[in-house]
C-alpha cells in the first residue's frame, strides 16, 4: 500500500513539474519577439514627419529597438550603444539601419522623437504615430510594453529590453540582451547581419541569436 501511495504521489509530482514547464515554455514564446518575417500592415511616421510602413523592415538590415523618451536609463544607454556600434562599424555598416520605436507615442511626437535620437546619432530614425498603429508594430513582433502608474500621478513604461536584429528580408535574425559586453554586441551583428546571404537564414541562426526571456523595465 505505502509503496502505491509513494508511486501516485510521485505520478502526480511529475504530472505539476510538466505542467509548470509547459506553462514556462508558453510565457517565454509569448514574451519573445516573433522569428518569422513581419506581416503586419501599419501606418506611422518617422521623426522627420515622412510616412513609414512594413516596407521599412525589407531591404536593408536593421538594428530595432522599442522605448520611450522619458525612459529614464535603458533607452538612453542602448542608444547610446547603438551610436557607438555604428561609428565602430564604420564603411562595413554603411547599409545597416537603425529603428528607435517610440512605445509611448501619446508623449513622443515627431518633433520629440527627432530631437530625442539625434541627440545620439543622424543614423538612428525617431518612428511614432498613432496608439493603434504603433500596437500593430508591438504585437507584430510580440514585444511587451505597457503603461504603468508612477508615485508622482504620471506613468512610466514596462517594455522588452532586448535590441531586435532583423535581417534585410524582414525575418528576425537574433537579439542583442540590454548590457552585453560592445564587442559581443558588435560580433553578432557582423555574424547575424553583415555576413551576406547567411545571414537571411532565421532558422539556423536563431538558436544561437536569441536570448531568452526577455525582461520588463519598469522605472
Amino acid at each position: 500500500m505505502t509503496r502505491n501511495l509513494l508511486a501516485v504521489a510521485g505520478l502526480a509530482v511529475a504530472g505539476v513539474f510538466v505542467t509548470l514547464l509547459v506553462g514556462v515554455m508558453i510565457w517565454v514564446a509569448a514574451d519573445s519577439p516573433r522569428p518569422g518575417p513581419f506581416r503586419a500592415q501599419f501606418t506611422l511616421v518617422d521623426d522627420r514627419g515622412e510616412p513609414v510602413g512594413p516596407s521599412i523592415f525589407h531591404g536593408s538590415p536593421a538594428l530595432v529597438y522599442f522605448g520611450y523618451t522619458h525612459c529614464p536609463e535603458v533607452c538612453p544607454t542602448t542608444l547610446y550603444e547603438v551610436a557607438d556600434w555604428l561609428k565602430t562599424l564604420g564603411p562595413e555598416g554603411e547599409d545597416l539601419k537603425a529603428y528607435f520605436f517610440s512605445i509611448d507615442p501619446e508623449r513622443d511626437t515627431p518633433e520629440v522623437m527627432h530631437g530625442y535620437v539625434t541627440a545620439f546619432t543622424d543614423r538612428i530614425t525617431g518612428i511614432t504615430g498613432r496608439p493603434e498603429e504603433m500596437k500593430k508594430v508591438v504585437d507584430g513582433w510580440m514585444i511587451h510594453a505597457s503603461k504603468l502608474p508612477s508615485e508622482d500621478g504620471d506613468y512610466h513604461m514596462s517594455h522588452t529590453v532586448s535590441l531586435l536584429l532583423v535581417g534585410a528580408d524582414g525575418r528576425l535574425k537574433g537579439m542583442i540582451p540590454y548590457g552585453l559586453d560592445k564587442q559581443e554586441a558588435i560580433t553578432k551583428i557582423r555574424e547575424l547581419l553583415l555576413s551576406g546571404p547567411a545571414s537571411k537564414i532565421a532558422g539556423s541562426q536563431l538558436g544561437g541569436g536569441l536570448n531568452l526571456p526577455i525582461t520588463g523595465e519598469t522605472s
